[in-house]
């Protein structure tokens, strides 16, 4: 992996920095590398590392009465055959 410096950085984008790395438990330069890769839309989620967003839509969208189905058709699931564990 290539390594890039970069000078001239205004105190409080430094601090900034800084602030947000020990925040988030993170060392100053992957704080960086991350906000670059997000900034040129390069960020984990567009690269398919994380999928999550792509479901959104699809969380917490059943009935009350489409919950109660599902869960009265799982319910013989629960059920154990003490013959399987033989």
């Amino acid at each position: 992996m290539k390594s890039l410096s970069v000078h001239g950085i205004d105190k409080e984008t430094e601090k900034t920095i800084r602030e947000r790395a020990k925040t988030e438990g993170k060392s100053v330069n992957k704080v960086v590398k991350e906000l670059i890769a997000k900034s040129l839309g390069l960020d984990d989620q567009r690269r398919g590392l994380d999928k999550r967003e792509e479901f959104v839509d699809l969380c917490g969208v059943w009935t009350v009465e489409e919950g109660a189905e599902f869960l009265e058709r799982i319910d013989d699931l629960e059920a154990v055959d003490p013959k399987d564990w033989r």
